[in-house]
């Protein structure tokens, strides 16, 4: 069972295309848009297990120039 999140992207102004565009090529990651709202860009991510998807959002999202902060919200299934 793979394991699904929205991470939720703050960057610094003028930023947020190009974090999307970088974002969308990482491998894991199903699809990122840039935003209107207190967010900038959402992806949606998916990987084999929570500390994979920690892996991707800590040593790959975070690492893209541009990006503040991040949120990681993983999917439930109640």
């Amino acid at each position: 069972m793979s394991v699904s999140a929205y991470i939720l992207i703050q960057t610094e102004v003028g930023k947020a295309a190009s974090v999307a565009q970088q974002i969308s090529g990482l491998a894991g990651v199903a699809s990122a848009e840039d935003v209107t709202g207190p967010y900038d860009v959402i992806v949606r991510a998916e990987a084999a297990s929570v500390d994979e998807l920690g892996k991707l959002v800590v040593a790959n999202v975070q690492s893209v120039a541009g990006i503040t902060r991040t949120l990681t919200c993983p999917v439930v299934h109640l």
